[in-house]
């Protein structure tokens, strides 16, 4: 394959490019299982986890309606990359994914909406879509993990810059 562009940048960023979606379709050839992409799978898990958070009292509730409106950034970003209304794809996606047998809707980029993207052959790896989110969810808990306090040494009355 022979890359040809104005600048180094650019051919260094397509070759990049073209890197990933070799090792994605090898990825997909090696483990066969597969998921709709365009934030259809965040949305089903988002859809879950909200029915779930009701049956769930006190702190715990908030924890998992948290977890769940954070998958719908996948989607929203996706829409807004495609320079798409965020607010009404998201309120198309929420109403098919309650809908029974629409589990596979995500963001349509041919026409702005919403469409089921395992017919539009729009997938993803299942491994990799787990994988990301275990490392998102690693990496959120360990941000929330608290090891240590430091508090600092209250303040003696008196004492200000300069004195002694």
């Amino acid at each position: 394959m022979i890359l040809r562009g104005g600048g180094d940048e650019f051919i260094d960023e397509a070759e990049r490019s073209l890197h990933d979606a070799i090792m994605i379709v090898r990825r997909t050839m090696k483990h066969e299982s597969i998921v709709a992409g365009g934030g259809a799978l965040e949305m089903e898990v988002s859809t879950y986890l909200h029915q779930h958070a009701r049956t769930i009292a006190g702190k715990q509730q908030m924890i998992i309606d948290a977890f769940a409106k954070a998958l719908e950034a996948i989607p929203r970003q996706l829409a807004i990359n495609g320079g798409f209304d965020s607010i009404d794809i998201l309120n198309q996606l929420r109403k098919k994914h309650i809908t029974e047998g629409s589990k596979w809707f995500g963001v349509d980029y041919s026409t702005g909406g919403v469409c089921d993207t395992f017919l539009s052959f729009v997938w993803e790896p299942a491994l990799v879509k787990l994988n990301s989110i275990s490392a998102a969810t690693e990496a959120a808990c360990i941000i929330l993990c608290v090891d240590e306090t430091i508090r600092n040494k209250p303040r003696q009355e008196g004492g200000g810059f300069g004195e002694e």
